[in-house]
């Protein structure tokens, strides 16, 4: 796990909810655990400051780090998707782009995240309008055109399109090998362990449960095959995020303030 995405996960799930700011030696210890080293996360302090996610403030406890609006924005947007508090229905339509000229890799990365996939190189497709794309494509130069699509009476139907764009075979393999993947390290958790183990394991499942951000467009379940691994993964990761969300807290807690005693092991919530 790189430290500059560790500190992104890190930020977004516990530290936006507690005013977005904490200082250097609790985000050394609040790392610590993932086994990320403190120059590590010195270095990807300082990056982040460069490419404008963080803003450096003076706290109580010593030096410290806020999250910058334009941080906090994209967050609270991945923070919905993650936890899914923004889901809404599908009107049957698709918000197409078309873009003269070839998007880079970041561009095309931007786009991605923001739920579209590409039908060609110059045409891309999203289930539902992001607003961020029109800033996403004017930053980079990109002339471009956006419409509003449905389909005709007789031509191919909106599976067809969604198989064009997106990969479902495939995601749906790798939400299989989420599950796989990160069933011994939630399960591992138990009765006997301690905060700090249950902060990590859990730590462990967010970031890897985060990476679909990129890569999952959160199509509307009509567009979707039935027995969605997707939505078999979800669950999945609901149900331990949230049993490992009082121990994680409570270790956060006592990172952030270490004078505060608070008990160590974990339990059932």
């Amino acid at each position: 796990m790189q430290a500059r995405s560790a500190l992104f996960d890190l930020y977004g799930d516990y530290l936006r909810p507690r005013g977005g700011r904490a200082p250097v030696a609790a985000l050394v210890r609040l790392l610590a655990p993932l086994g990320i080293a403190p120059p590590a996360v010195r270095t990807a302090i300082s990056r982040m400051v460069r490419q404008g996610w963080l803003h450096p403030m003076r706290l109580v406890s010593g030096p410290g780090y806020l999250l910058t609006p334009k941080a906090a924005r994209r967050l609270d947007e991945a923070a919905a998707r993650i936890y899914r508090t923004s889901r809404s229905g599908w009107d049957g339509r698709f918000d197409l782009v078309l873009v003269h000229g070839s998007l880079g890799k970041r561009e095309a990365a931007r786009l991605a995240f923001l739920g579209y996939g590409a039908l060609g190189e110059h045409a891309w497709v999203a289930p539902r309008a992001a607003e961020e794309a029109d800033a996403v494509l004017t930053e980079a130069g990109i002339r471009y055109e956006r419409f509003s699509a449905s389909h005709a009476a007789g031509s191919p139907g909106a599976a067809e399109v969604v198989g064009r764009a997106w990969d479902l075979p495939g995601l749906a393999r790798s939400y299989e090998d989420f599950v796989s993947d990160l069933r011994p390290v939630v399960t591992a958790v138990n009765a006997r362990s301690t905060d700090e183990e249950a902060y990590a394991a859990r730590f462990h499942l967010v970031h890897a449960w985060r990476s679909f951000l990129f890569r999952d467009p959160q199509l509307p379940a009509s567009l979707l095959p039935p027995r969605w691994a997707g939505a078999v993964a979800a669950g999945f990761f609901d149900r331990h995020a949230a049993r490992l969300r009082p121990a994680a807290d409570r270790y956060v807690e006592r990172c952030l303030h270490p004078a505060t005693r608070s008990r160590v092991g974990f339990s059932e919530p």
